[in-house]
């Protein structure tokens, strides 16, 4: 079927698979089984981070299933990210070697600068002092000599809007080739989306079920009438619908679970289509983001003064 969209090209000429297994908040213990489970499946994307602190665990399953033979390197897409705290251009090469070496692989597909907000180096948890000035340029910089050396085969960024994205393109030698950021029917990115579409570069969508796990958000995404509406209509769950959305929308989804059922049924979204007449109805629902930020902005430390600073208006 034509309408599958189970990959993205991106300006490299790479394949981007369309779903990914987001691996934020996944637990020790349960992250594991969750990628091996998601590869059984069909997954062929995953989505890591440093931050996230189980890079390690991710590693160990994925050499054992390479081992086992259930799945080759070369048929995975594996991303991760640069933390705040390893923006300086020397840092960036540790870090990444640190991903591999904890990842145990030889190169990522996708390597992002997570937020535009660094921090002190070797400084732990978000304390507002820890903040420092940004100097993307240069960071990026350090990216793309991750990029010529093969152990990024692609690079990117990560809550990025549309000005920070577009000025980084300005003084790009290589234009970042994804930006993820949040992205689900309650927080749809129209202009950031447009943006991105007439840059070449792809959007990639964290939350995209508006991160019911996440304790500390009040997130009503999946409970919202007009996705609850077309899912009965088309005879699947809303989380599917919102998944099924972003791939029609043009975007890569990475939704996170740890349960096997909730990962077997977040993959079934290629053999099926949201008709016109009711994707049409994703305009009625009330735009609000999730993932704010708030930790990245302080009247005093770092560059951001506020929300407005940090998204550039795009709030």
């Amino acid at each position: 079927m034509s309408n599958e969209i189970r990959f993205f090209d991106l300006n490299t000429g790479a394949k981007i698979p369309s779903v990914g297994l987001g691996t934020w908040q996944s637990d020790p213990g349960l992250v594991g089984e969750a990628v091996a489970a998601a590869i059984k499946v069909g997954y062929r994307h995953i989505d890591c981070a440093q931050i996230y602190g189980n890079e390690k665990e991710i590693g160990s399953v994925l050499k054992k299933l390479f081992e086992e033979g259930i799945v080759k390197r070369e048929d995975l897409w594996i991303t991760s990210k640069l933390w705040n705290t390893d923006h300086a251009p020397e840092d960036v090469p540790l870090a990444l070697d640190r991903t591999l070496r904890d990842l145990q692989l030889d190169y990522v597909d996708l390597y992002l600068i997570h937020w535009p907000a660094p921090m002190k180096k070797g400084s732990v948890g978000f304390k507002p002092e820890n903040l420092v000035q940004p100097d993307i340029p240069s960071t990026w910089k350090a990216m793309e000599a991750l990029y010529d050396s093969g152990k990024a085969r692609a690079i990117g960024v990560s809550n990025f809007s549309s000005k920070k994205l577009g000025d980084l393109l300005e003084v790009a030698r290589i234009p970042p080739a994804v930006n993820q950021v949040e992205c689900h029917p309650s927080w749809q990115q129209d202009k950031l989306r447009d943006f991105c579409k007439s840059k070449g570069v792809h959007l990639s969508g964290y939350s995209p079920l508006g991160s019911p796990g996440t304790t500390w958000l009040k997130s009503d995404v999946l409970k919202h009438p007009v996705l609850n509406t077309i899912a009965e209509k088309l005879g699947k769950t809303p989380a599917q619908v919102a998944l099924r959305w972003g791939l029609q929308m043009g975007h890569s989804v990475l939704p996170k679970s740890t349960k096997e059922a909730r990962i077997k049924e977040n993959f079934d979204v290629f053999d099926w289509t949201i008709p016109d007449d009711l994707f049409a109805n994703f305009s009625e629902i009330q735009q609000a983001r999730l993932i704010r930020g708030t930790t990245f902005v302080h009247e005093t430390y770092g560059s951001y003064r506020s929300l407005e600073e940090l998204w550039d208006g795009e709030i």
